[in-house]
């Protein structure tokens, strides 16, 4: 519990870390160098080959040294809480989503839309270059919702079963997705991380949809219009587990999250304006705070009853 929420509060009171300390950082490079060569393997075959055994082995590896470092440390205490909450924290990345969320709606309140259309990289990689600007709001809002589910509600989930290593190992799989696991020259490679990913979120996305509507009942929204529009809308996207959690903001805040050409979820109720974003950022960090919570109690009666 001490961990979790010290890495809560570090989080929401620093942002993220430099990249010269940050694990997932580390992840990156191990990550991009494999890949990189990787690559000169040029049938599709051996790139298959490759992902499979990146997947395997260097989100175990990530775990794994996670675990034998927090071993090592257990006759220091204070050491190994420290540490505990150094990985932890580098699993998640709650302030960073509303500041990503944020940056979009302040360039927009100025009327440079440039700017958003650039800041909207932070939060999603489609092509912003010819979004208006209600298209970057919605891309906005959509990412927000689909992000708290694979930035902090997956990790904390994963924290809960399995500690500090299983919140790594997640990050770990995650990470490789987000660089390989798309069509185009990694489409080969990054097959298998991706369909891992798709296992993995499979739970925390549809706990996170959930949570968005508990949170969206103490926002002021209408939980049952979100539940109703979750129901409806959460297949469409191409993602099997993104649907649900942006369906869910579509309907609590009664407007309409598309992407040209791939999918809309909800309906145009709402006029998008900058302060939907505020609005779609409190409703997820409303989700992330009432985990926490659940995880506070979950951890007090698990120990509780190994006393």
């Amino acid at each position: 519990m001490l961990t979790l929420l010290a890495a809560l509060i570090w989080d929401l009171t620093f942002g993220e870390l430099p990249n010269t300390f940050h694990p997932v950082a580390w992840m990156g490079h191990v990550i991009g160098f494999w890949r990189d060569r990787a690559l000169l393997a040029m049938s599709p075959a051996s790139q298959f080959l490759a992902g499979l055994l990146m997947t395997l082995l260097i989100p175990s590896l990530f775990a794994a040294t996670t675990a034998v470092i927090l071993q090592l440390t257990a006759s220091i205490p204070w050491l190994q809480t420290v540490l505990a909450i150094f990985f932890l924290q580098s699993s998640f990345a709650l302030k960073e989503l509303g500041a990503a969320g944020q940056r979009v709606a302040k360039a927009l309140d100025s009327n440079d839309v440039s700017s958003a259309r650039y800041h909207l990289r932070s939060l999603c990689s489609r092509d912003a270059s010819t979004l208006n600007g209600s298209q970057l709001i919605s891309a906005a809002i959509g990412s927000i919702a689909e992000n708290i589910s694979d930035s902090f509600i997956a990790p904390v989930i994963f924290y809960a079963c399995f500690g500090v290593p299983g919140a790594i190992f997640y990050r770990a799989i995650n990470t490789m997705d987000a660089m390989i696991g798309y069509r185009g020259k990694y489409e080969y490679l990054g097959k298998f991380p991706a369909r891992v990913d798709d296992v993995l979120n499979f739970i925390p996305a549809r706990v996170s949809a959930l949570l968005l509507l508990f949170a969206g009942m103490f926002c002021g929204h209408s939980p049952s219009r979100g539940f109703s529009t979750m129901l409806r809308d959460r297949r469409q996207t191409p993602s099997p587990n993104g649907g649900w959690p942006m369906s869910a903001m579509a309907g609590l805040l009664h407007i309409e999250i598309n992407k040209i050409g791939c999918y809309a979820l909800g309906e145009q109720g709402e006029p998008l304006t900058t302060k939907t974003v505020s609005m779609a950022w409190r409703v997820a960090l409303g989700s992330a705070l009432i985990l926490c919570a659940i995880v506070f109690l979950w951890i007090g009666v698990v120990g509780g009853s190994f006393r």
